[in-house]
């Protein structure tokens, strides 16, 4: 467990006991306790907030408000291309924030965290963070793709197939979390006053709303042309296959030419026709003629695969 407190417009660590701002990263049993028994959290709300299958949603209890929302996994090598969704925990309180999320991570860290007033200006960053972050692996997602589709132009492998899969994937789960903390946003709006959030409060969350809007349309984007050039990048994919197997043929038949002129006369008989002239030449010019015979081959199956 991490305190923080707001210092100049800022949000910085604080060892101070009452410090307004409290993050617990991957709780253990004993910090979950506390968090039921001292400040009266839920223990399904409190589950929620750890589980990344459960959809974001709003819950007002006696004390304080309790936000699910979800935010982008970081991204590891161990995923294969597949980007994932976590949940994080916002319990807001008249004079605290309990934040409870399920990975260790810097939450405050970067540019947005500056000219802060209060706990609802904090509470509001931490919504318009996450979707700053799915932005930015949207660039991430839409880069790779762009990466792998180069090298399927080429390939003959399904590995890079299953990449773009990986990633597809990853964009459906980023549009059902960008879509539920939508349903979030917007309660969190129409309960403005309830809430007790000040104008300034309300025009920022409308520029919440917006963002994640213009966020979900550019993730609906890419995962319409991922979805709709699967098919054609799978047929190249058969495509490259099928050259490689006509050059294979092509090559096979013409070793097999030369092979049968070889072997209809044999060695034996060769060496009688040429009694008169050292083996060495001999040989050197049988195995120039049937070398020239296999290339000629190849040349005349190629020119007929073109036209």
């Amino acid at each position: 467990m991490t305190r923080y407190e707001v210092v100049e417009g800022k949000v910085a660590e604080s060892k101070a006991e009452r410090a307004p701002i409290w993050v617990f990263s991957a709780p253990d049993d004993a910090e979950k306790a506390r968090l039921i028994d001292e400040f009266k959290l839920d223990s399904h709300t409190l589950g929620s907030a750890l589980d990344p299958d459960e959809p974001s949603r709003l819950e007002f209890e006696p004390e304080h408000l309790a936000v699910i929302f979800k935010r982008p996994k970081n991204y590891s090598a161990k995923d294969q291309f597949v980007f994932k969704v976590a949940s994080t925990g916002l319990f807001l309180f008249k004079d605290k924030l309990v934040v409870v999320i399920a990975e260790d991570v810097p939450l405050f860290s970067g540019k947005y965290f500056h000219h802060l007033d209060d706990l609802e200006a904090v509470f509001l960053k931490l919504l318009y963070i996450s979707i700053w972050h799915y932005l930015e692996h949207l660039k991430v997602i839409n880069m790779i793709s762009e990466e792998i589709e180069k090298k399927i132009n080429v390939s003959m492998e399904n590995k890079y197939l299953l990449n773009l899969f990986s990633l597809e994937k990853s964009l459906v789960f980023y549009l059902n979390a960008i879509n539920s903390n939508e349903f979030v946003f917007e309660k969190l709006k129409n309960n403005a006053q309830k809430i007790g959030f000040c104008p300034k409060c309300v025009e920022f969350l409308d520029d919440i709303i917006i963002e994640n809007q213009q966020c979900y349309r550019q993730a609906e984007i890419y995962s319409n042309i991922l979805a709709s050039l699967m098919d054609a990048r799978a047929s190249i994919v058969g495509n490259n296959l099928n050259i490689l197997m006509k050059k294979l043929n092509a090559i096979v038949v013409a070793v097999m030419v030369p092979g049968f002129f070889a072997s209809v006369g044999g060695m034996s008989e060769w060496t009688m026709m040429t009694g008169r002239v050292s083996w060495q030449l001999s040989y050197a010019l049988f195995l120039a003629a049937m070398l020239l015979m296999g290339f000629a081959t190849y040349y005349a199956i190629e020119k007929y695969e073109r036209h």
